[in-house]
């Protein structure tokens, strides 16, 4: 007599298992963006600021485990905005509500609201702009991603939390010209670099090694005055990436040009 198969599996197929991994790591940043507002609501900003900075760092590896081991997925892009919105959006909006917005009243509630608006919006034209074909514009993203924007409207707060200030800063008019002005960033079609697609020599791998190791050394001794320094860097690579995208789109719309030269035949 035949014997029946086990058929129990722990998991159904390997695609599943693979599947798991980084939408594991993308709740986790949920949980950390969530976590972050709880530190705000008992004032403790500084660890809010890092929660935020923590929920960036899982948001850019889970992308690329996912991409590292195959295991992609619908559901796991759909995840990653909704994190993103929690992360990158919502949190750091109540953040600077409850550090200094709120003392502007309804003002500072509606920049809040204005901020929190134009994440979802980038979130939502990111979505639909994926999966077209490959080109040289996918070095660069359509306006500051949501990552980069929750840090930027934090940065008042962190140049707050540093050891040292070298003006006296009116933050009441900081904050909002910050949230106006990562606000337009992010709905905006201004080029910034994407750093998902880097190509770099095998031969200067150690030097990018030593680089990470160095940066994330002194984050852990000096971590809001690097993430403020960070912030600078960040806002001065801006003018850079949009003349290196006028360039490149110089270049490309020449070739095209020509190649519907060729096309063409001369019939005079």
């Amino acid at each position: 007599m035949l014997k029946p198969k086990n058929n129990f599996k722990v998991v159904a197929d390997k695609k599943n298992a693979r599947v798991i991994l980084p939408n594991m790591l993308t709740l986790i940043g949920v949980c950390i963006g969530l976590t972050s507002i709880r530190f705000a609501l008992d004032g403790r900003f500084e660890f809010a600021v890092v929660a935020i900075i923590l929920a960036a760092v899982i948001d850019g590896l889970d992308g690329r485990i996912a991409r590292l081991i195959k295991g992609t997925s619908k559901v796991g892009k759909e995840l990653d905005s909704l994190t993103d919105m929690i992360s990158f959006g919502v949190a750091p909006a109540f953040i600077m509500y409850f550090w200094k917005l709120n003392t502007l009243g309804r003002f500072g509630w509606l920049i809040c609201l204005i901020y929190v608006i134009c994440v979802a919006l980038r979130l939502a034209r990111f979505n639909v702009n994926t999966g077209q074909d490959p080109s040289w514009r996918d070095n660069f993203f359509e306006g500051v991603p949501s990552p980069a924007g929750g840090i930027l409207v934090l940065t008042p707060l962190i140049f707050s939390l540093t050891n040292y200030e070298f003006t006296q800063i009116n933050y009441n008019i900081v904050v909002p010209i910050f949230f106006i002005v990562t606000s337009l960033l992010l709905i905006s079609k201004f080029p910034s670099y994407s750093l998902k697609k880097i190509v770099i020599q095998r031969k200067t791998t150690i030097f990018l090694l030593f680089g990470i190791v160095l940066f994330f050394g002194l984050l852990l001794i000096y971590p809001f005055n690097v993430i403020a320094i960070s912030a600078i860097v960040y806002l001065a690579m801006l003018p850079i990436s949009y003349f290196h995208y006028q360039k490149l789109k110089k270049q490309n719309d020449h070739l095209n040009f020509k190649e519907e030269d060729d096309d063409q035949e001369d019939i005079l």
